[in-house]
């Protein structure tokens, strides 16, 4: 059994209390991690206790407002030297995940000031909501071009580095939303649910190169959630995901292609599965709706 903690929230670094510890705690000596979007909210808890444990961090975050527009480096700098005053490593990258040659310099970032990459945390996200019939392209795109394409742009040039390496671990943040569906959130659970089919790819293309690729759908409390989430919304602390990006980010870790919905202290894992189904080798509509039903019946399924 591995050690067990109950994050408590508060500055860099905090105290554990409430369960006991069973094992060593899990470490990151030497590892370098990449945290992106980590400013603020869900990723910068991310970074701090990813240091707090021993791992040297580059904290990237734009410094947008929620829906991507403007930028500023103060927010990513702030983390850093939380970390730094505790006695941790960090260095601070404001870069941009929506572009090819933003996440190139996130990479680079680590690499020059570490040496490595071990660890990819692909954690940036804005938000431009609306109904899908006025989700316009300027809604559309940014949303697709931060979520999906930025954990694209972030992990291509640090899978070269891993492969060469042999290891690595890279963390998707993907969203109910994307996993079930959300009233006016068709662009966000789009790229979501895109970071899903990814994250299945990364897990087949690098299991032989010691490369290990999950996925998580958080629901916390955060400034892109806050507004959203009403009284629900204490119960959702950002700090009790961040426990579960640790162990997937953890050597430990050989779990490889799963996604885990994770919320107010709960764990589970989400999986798409198919049902046992109808099958006709003179297959017709009339037969189809004859049989849909049996078809949609979940009772016998297989995991896929």
């Amino acid at each position: 059994m591995f050690a067990c903690v109950n994050p408590q929230l508060g500055t860099f670094p905090h105290e554990f209390a409430g369960y006991s510890v069973s094992m060593e705690q899990l470490r990151f000596e030497e590892r370098v991690a990449i945290v992106t979007g980590a400013g603020g909210g869900i990723g910068r808890l991310h970074a701090l206790e990813l240091a707090r444990r021993g791992a040297r961090v580059v904290v990237n975050d734009l410094g947008s407002a929620t829906d991507g527009t403007g930028s500023s480096s103060s927010v990513a700098d702030a983390v850093v030297e939380e970390i730094l005053s505790a006695g941790g490593e960090a260095v601070a990258n404001s870069d941009s995940v929506a572009t090819p040659e933003g996440g190139a310099a996130i990479v680079k970032t680590a690499v020059d000031a570490f040496g490595r990459v071990d660890i990819v945390v692909n954690n940036a996200g804005i938000l431009r909501d609306a109904s899908f019939k006025k989700t316009t392209p300027d809604r559309l795109d940014p949303v697709i071009d931060v979520h999906l394409k930025g954990a694209f742009n972030v992990t291509r040039p640090a899978w070269s580095l891993m492969s060469e390496q042999g290891y690595g671990r890279i963390i998707n943040t993907s969203s109910g939303s994307g996993l079930f569906g959300n009233f006016g959130q068709s662009n966000y659970a789009a790229a979501k649910m895109g970071l899903i089919g990814l994250t299945r790819v990364l897990a087949i293309e690098g299991a032989k190169k010691g490369i290990h690729t999950n996925a998580i759908a958080p629901i916390a409390r955060t400034r892109m959630t806050e507004g959203v989430m009403g009284e629900a919304a204490d119960s959702y602390l950002p700090e009790l995901v961040t426990p579960v990006v640790v162990y997937l980010a953890h050597e430990c870790c050989d779990r490889n292609g799963n996604f885990y919905s994770v919320g107010a202290g709960k764990v589970s894992r989400v999986f798409i599965g198919s049902t046992s189904g109808f099958e006709d080798a003179k297959l017709c509509p009339e037969s189809i709706a004859e049989n849909i039903d049996r078809i949609d019946d979940a009772n016998d399924w297989t995991l896929r």
